[in-house]
């Protein structure tokens, strides 16, 4: 059995080993499968008790495939590279967040995207 390096835990992904591009973009691709919409939003920090972050743009209302999100966190990541960057699912129906994950950590090669 492998134990993960000791490091600050984000959210629920970052008890996994480092997402790859091709698992990033099933699990957006999962997101607009749903009806949800993606949103992009970055932060200084990561603090747990940090719920307010700042959002990229408005959600993609219009997004059809994980690569114009991608695409939007690419852009964000240069724009931000010392952020963390994380995508958010909405729910237009139950009117609230039902998902997001970390796709940037700043200064960490595990997340390339």
């Amino acid at each position: 059995m492998k134990t993960l390096r000791k490091e600050r835990r984000y959210e629920t992904f970052s008890y996994l080993p480092a997402l790859s591009d091709a698992q990033i973009a099933r699990q957006i691709q999962y997101t607009i499968d749903q009806g949800y919409f993606p949103c992009i939003e970055f932060n200084e920090d990561s603090a747990a008790e940090t719920c307010y972050w700042t959002m990229w743009k408005l959600p993609l209302f219009n997004a059809r495939s994980p690569q114009e999100v991608l695409n939007e966190v690419q852009q964000c990541r240069s724009e931000f590279p010392d952020c963390y960057i994380r995508v958010v699912a909405f729910d237009n129906i139950k009117q609230c967040q039902v998902m997001s994950f970390i796709v940037h950590k700043p200064g960490a090669g595990g997340y390339r995207y």
